[in-house]
């Protein structure tokens, strides 16, 4: 899907919702605590209460367990982050972190951003 708001809603692959703690780093700075809120086998989407963040900015990003993972920053707006990852998750490790450490809100249920 293509859009003209800087990227934001534009897929490479299919995503998948999922609810996976994450936490990411910029450069050698501070690593912060993200929610990964879906994520698909080029990239994925999370929360950052405090984060700003410019498109193009490189970064690592660890869900759950698994990483560091290089990726690129494509989008931020309002606190949520879109990336893209150096290299596509192969498709056993992405269907791990879905199946496996994904924890997403059941029906009704609300995220709690404030984690």
């Amino acid at each position: 899907m293509t859009t003209d708001d800087g990227g934001i809603g534009r897929r490479e692959a299919e995503r998948r919702a999922v609810g996976i703690e994450g936490r990411y780093r910029c450069g050698s700075g501070t690593p912060r605590d993200v929610w990964v809120t879906d994520l698909s086998q080029t990239g994925c989407r999370f929360f950052d209460r405090f984060g700003t963040m410019k498109a193009g900015t490189p970064i690592t990003i660890r869900l759950g367990t698994l990483g560091p993972i290089p990726a690129i920053v494509r989008w931020w707006n309002n606190q949520v982050n879109g990336i893209e990852f150096a290299e596509p998750l192969h498709v056993s490790i992405y269907d791990h972190l879905c199946s496996q450490l994904s924890a997403p809100p059941t029906a009704g249920e609300s995220v709690d951003w404030n984690k």
